[in-house]
């Protein structure tokens, strides 16, 4: 487990804060906006986010086979209107590693990090 997940989980835990509890799911779950013209998946090195024109945004942690992303479970529930999330919640996997840039990014939100410029999937 890497430190920044466990640190992220013991805050978590700590402060009550569902915005640092991680989910994993199976890349395949972005498919679907791939495939959508009113979506737009974007990514640098290990982060990314998928927004859905007129709708929703959603960031997210690439593990680093790019088999699975992880999202905050806040995220999911907020962010994620209930169609949408009955679609995360078909491709539920357990997450084959964590972007600690990710996870970085969720200890310290207001914070500047580079990790790397936007590229295609």
């Amino acid at each position: 487990m890497s430190d920044f997940l466990r640190v992220t989980q013991q805050r978590a835990l700590r402060n009550g804060d569902p915005a640092l509890l991680q989910v994993g799911f199976d890349v395949a779950v972005l498919q679907r906006y791939r495939d959508d013209a009113a979506c737009q998946v974007m990514r640098t090195e290990t982060v990314g986010r998928v927004r859905k024109q007129g709708g929703f945004t959603i960031d997210f942690g690439i593990a680093t086979d790019e088999a699975t992303v992880h999202v905050s479970w806040q995220s999911v529930m907020t962010a994620l209107p209930d169609a949408e999330r009955e679609h995360w919640a078909g491709h539920t996997a357990p997450a084959s590693g964590y972007s600690d840039m990710f996870l970085r990014m969720a200890l310290s939100p207001s914070s500047c990090f580079d990790d790397g410029d936007l590229r295609p999937w």
